[in-house]
């Protein structure tokens, strides 16, 4: 019976010319350094996806570190990712609980969390199962038209309400609008670590300019900065507990599905990167990611998921020791213990935060149409065509499905109508 564990060994080479595996590592300056550019590679969207919710950020960000760890010790420090605020999230949540996008701290956040928590048993319980059975069952019941199609509409189903924001307030549009040329201008004009945390230098660069316009030139409202000199440098984050509603679990937790989509096409991508065969990890990294999301959702921050940033700075420094997800949770978790830091992050306007959510929202849309095209779906196919138009329809319209007193969301109908109307149509292809 093999170890838990690997046996790391040091690495010997040059990066260059040959990747450091899963079960190498490097020398601790080399090791830590590499650390600390993961954690702020997940940084940006991290934060930004709490603030999004209404969630506290300092919390977030501490679970996330918490969350990476765990994940580490789950898959016996064999899968090499991140785990940060999972942005899937985002629209259930805002259905959820009423909240708009960027309006400050959720007044029902307890309601939205029991949904979580709900939506994290669900997905490890299919971590377990693929533990038992394999992962072919997932990839036939959500083949990529589907996981496409349900990605997509996470970001369409927010489009009205992102832009709802800063409607009739001029300068809070000019603002959002100039947030988000700030960050495409990072991720088309900059390359490397810098291009990666497009989110957070392209928030802290439009940060500058209203903080310039308004308290500078008196054009806007100024930014409050008293609160930060007033915060204390270390203090543990307040928590919240779970109400668990069954409308919000409802809504909330088919999420899993999506995450599920999300881990599979990360480890698979990981996998490929390093030449390691890590689908027999599956199982386990899914009950990791499902266990990392009740513990968040249970203390009041949000769900979790692998981070497809991470996958990025590994694909361009080539090192994919497991060992540097530890340094870079602990790091999160030192920046998770700071007020003042979470004070800084409470004074982003929200005309930025809506540019930023603008931004976010347009790449999950994307990402789904990108799910589209890497997989090479046939839409000349009338099952697929079908699927994929409904669905988007579906999300990106609200059409929100009663059940008695029960309201599925826009999301949630979405997501079930792409798994039952792909399986429907499927059987076709059995007569």
């Amino acid at each position: 019976m093999s170890n838990w564990f690997p046996k790391w060994q040091p690495y010997q080479g040059d990066v260059d010319h040959r990747p450091v595996s899963t079960n190498e590592y490097l020398p601790p300056v080399q090791s830590a350094i590499l650390g600390i550019q993961h954690a702020f590679a997940m940084f940006g969207a991290t934060v930004l996806a709490p603030l999004l919710m209404g969630f506290n950020p300092n919390l977030a960000i501490l679970m996330s570190g918490i969350c990476t760890i765990l994940f580490f010790l789950i898959t016996g420090g064999r899968v090499p990712s991140y785990l940060g605020s999972s942005f899937a999230f985002i629209g259930v949540v805002a259905a959820a609980t009423g909240h708009i996008t960027g309006s400050g701290a959720n007044p029902n956040l307890s309601i939205a969390l029991g949904g979580i928590v709900a939506c994290g048993i669900f997905y490890a319980l299919i971590g377990f199962i693929v533990m038992l059975t394999g992962t072919r069952w997932i990839e036939k019941l959500m083949p990529p038209v589907v996981t496409g199609a349900i990605v997509m509409i996470i970001g369409l189903n927010l489009a009205p309400v992102t832009i709802k924001g800063v409607a009739g307030q001029p300068f809070e549009m000019w603002m959002a609008l100039i947030t988000v040329l700030c960050m495409g201008s990072i991720a088309v004009f900059t390359r490397g670590l810098l291009q990666r945390l497009l989110l957070l230098v392209g928030l802290i660069l439009a940060y500058a300019i209203y903080a310039i316009t308004t308290n500078g030139l008196g054009l806007g409202k100024p930014i409050d900065f008293s609160q930060i000199s007033q915060a204390s440098w270390f203090g543990i984050p307040s928590f919240s507990h779970p109400n668990f509603d069954t409308k919000a679990i409802l809504i909330i937790a088919p999420v899993a599905l999506i995450l599920v989509a999300e881990n599979l096409g990360h480890i698979k991508a990981v996998g490929a990167m390093t030449g390691e065969n890590l689908t027999p990890q599956l199982g386990k990294a899914f009950v990791a990611d499902g266990l990392a999301t009740t513990l968040s959702g249970s203390v009041g921050a949000p769900g979790m998921t692998t981070y497809g940033e991470n996958i990025g700075v590994m694909a361009v420094t080539r090192v994919y020791s497991t060992i540097v997800f530890v340094i870079a949770g602990i790091f999160a978790i030192f920046l998770g213990l700071s007020p003042k830091f979470g004070a800084v992050i409470s004074t982003i306007p929200s005309a930025v935060l809506t540019g930023a959510s603008i931004v976010v929202f347009g790449l999950i849309t994307i990402a789904g149409a990108k799910i589209w095209i890497e997989n090479k779906v046939d839409f000349s196919n009338n099952k697929n065509l079908i699927v994929a138009s409904v669905t988007i329809i579906l999300g990106a319209g609200n059409f929100e499905l009663l059940f008695g007193n029960f309201n599925l969301g826009g999301i949630g109908t979405a997501t079930f109508a792409a798994i039952i109307l792909n399986w429907l149509f499927s059987l076709k292809d059995k007569t």
